[in-house]
């Protein structure tokens, strides 16, 4: 882009680009132009642009936006609902009944409130898996939210399609109706080896493939996953997506907390991406993913906050600090998981495992203005000794004070600009009378 003027300005504080040179740029500036990134250096470099208006980053931290990489937006509404519990009786006793009381007017409002929460907290983009998935894409849409979703398969009739047949049907309609969305991209996203038959896993994967689009399933979460699956098909669940070919290079497979060193051999043979999610699986005791093991491996991992019903909250500053704590405890070795392993997974390589990496997770002139700026002027977070290290170590998603996506100003100085969050936590207040 030759044209001096552009857009937007982002000035004055330390720009980690989260580049493959790992670049990080002391009192720099970010040039924005429309929707894309236009240039990035030295602010006395960038200072012959032009802008419509400038954002003085205040000394602070200009960083890509984050990525989760998996979460259920919608189970904003049940959060807090059945706490303390195993996975299996969490879901068949609490949240699956309540679940048959959704609407779409419902998914909407507790998707809406889930957005206001990842944009408070620096996300800028998120994977979702739940039911009525056009409402969470209109959620996203409505709040300036970058998002890929996908409504979940399962072998049982679904409170939204019914049967698995019009499942189906449903995402395809989904994929044709936000075919060239500037925002929202669809997945097509079966529940689980535990909880769909082999010909369902086999379609799924033939029409993400035949539309080039991710799949996104959970993978190897829990003890008794394995055991269920072993029983059946005499596999491990990595091994038996193998045998029915659905391992590929467009597999997210989230949570892989119990791996044998085959399913490892075999996740990095298919390029297979992974979504971790470590308070998830502590809160559930679902035990410690391999992550250190897999990252060995050069395996692509991104970090998902998973539902607010198994979390309870959105942040993915919160997970990457558990995340890097867990890989170092788990191995008694504190040099895994150092801060920048532990941010690019946050950043470029949850774009990456969502297949994005070319228009987001980080800030690279030609993509997509996915930024936010943190505010460090406060006592947890000084000194700055190491950018990095401040980010996954002592940040909170309440630092977070402007975030751009998409090159629109969706918050500035703590207040969001795209949703009424008043009236929409009231609305959430009022759906959980009624769940309970």
């Amino acid at each position: 882009m030759n044209d001096s003027s552009v857009d937007l300005l982002i000035s004055n504080g330390t720009v980690v680009l989260m580049d493959c040179e790992n670049t990080i740029i002391e009192n720099g500036a970010v040039a924005i132009k429309e929707d894309i990134i236009a240039a990035t250096g030295k602010a006395d470099e960038l200072s012959g642009y032009k802008a419509a208006r400038t954002i003085d980053a205040n000394g602070g931290i200009i960083m890509p936006g984050l990525v989760n990489a998996h979460t259920h937006a919608s189970m904003s509404i049940f959060r807090g609902i059945a706490d303390d519990l195993p996975l299996m009786a969490w879901l068949n006793e609490h949240i699956f009944p309540a679940e048959s009381k959704l609407t779409p007017e419902r998914v909407y409002d507790g998707a809406l409130l889930a957005c206001a929460e990842m944009i408070q907290a620096g996300i800028t983009c998120f994977c979702d898996m739940y039911l009525f998935e056009d409402f969470v894409a209109k959620a996203a849409s409505d709040a300036g939210l970058r998002a890929v979703v996908g409504e979940v398969l399962y072998d049982f009739p679904s409170p939204n399609y019914g049967p698995i047949e019009k499942g189906f049907e449903y995402t395809e309609r989904l994929i044709e109706k936000y075919l060239n969305d500037p925002l929202i991209k669809i997945a097509v996203e079966p529940h689980s080896t535990y909880l769909c038959a082999p010909e369902l896993l086999k379609k799924a994967s033939l029409i993400s493939k035949k539309n080039n689009l991710l799949l996104v399933i959970h993978v190897s979460e829990t003890k008794n996953e394995l055991s269920q699956i072993k029983e059946r098909y005499g596999l491990t669940p990595v091994e038996f997506l193998e045998d029915i070919g659905v391992l590929s290079s467009n597999l997210l497979a989230c949570h892989c907390v119990h791996l044998t060193d085959n399913d490892i051999s075999l996740l990095k043979k298919y390029d297979v991406k992974i979504a971790h999610n470590p308070e998830s699986n502590m809160k559930l005791a679902s035990g410690i993913a391999p992550v250190p093991k897999l990252l060995e491996q050069g395996i692509c991992i991104g970090i998902g906050t998973d539902g607010c019903a198994s979390n309870n909250n959105l942040d993915i500053f919160h997970e990457m600090s558990m995340a890097a704590k867990l890989g170092k405890v788990s191995t008694l070795d504190p040099t895994v998981m150092d801060a920048g392993s532990v941010l690019k997974m946050a950043t470029i390589d949850g774009a990456r495992a969502l297949g994005i990496s070319d228009i987001t997770g980080s800030i690279e002139a030609g993509k997509k203005a996915d930024i936010i700026i943190i505010d460090i002027r406060k006592p947890h977070l000084t000194p700055m000794f190491n950018p990095l290290s401040l980010l996954v170590y002592a940040a909170r998603g309440s630092d977070v004070i402007t975030s751009v996506i998409n090159g629109r100003v969706v918050m500035e100085n703590g207040n969001l600009l795209t949703i009424n969050v008043k009236k929409t936590t009231e609305k959430v207040r009022s759906i959980a009378l009624d769940m309970i």
